[in-house]
């Protein structure tokens, strides 16, 4: 089964980041949307299936509110954080997980 999943790490904390709310786009069109729960993961895949769409897809973290709920002070260095990846293959799966701190973050295509 192909899908496009996530999870966020609050690297600073050293644990999973609840609450954060992401979108994911296709071709630039919203087509799920989702947050984290308890262990910075979402429920379910935000796309899944026996094949997905190839092309560019785009995740949107809006990271700057659950920076703010974690007591980091005003202005937030980031607010909105947006991923961009080609799937290439539509038979295979997409993790793109985000490492979140309060003045950085890193990616990368995980398993």
């Amino acid at each position: 089964m192909a899908r496009v999943s996530t999870h966020v790490l609050d690297i600073a904390k050293g644990k999973p980041a609840a609450g954060v709310k992401i979108d994911l786009y296709f071709a630039g069109e919203l087509i799920a949307s989702a947050a984290t729960n308890g262990d910075g993961r979402t429920d379910e895949p935000l796309l899944s299936g026996n094949s997905i769409p190839t092309g560019k897809y785009e995740l949107l973290f809006y990271a700057g509110a659950y920076l703010k709920s974690t007591g980091i002070p005003e202005p937030l260095f980031f607010d909105e954080i947006r991923l961009q990846f080609h799937a290439a293959d539509g038979a295979a799966n997409y993790h793109v997980p985000l490492l979140l701190a309060g003045h950085g973050y890193s990616t990368y295509r995980g398993s």
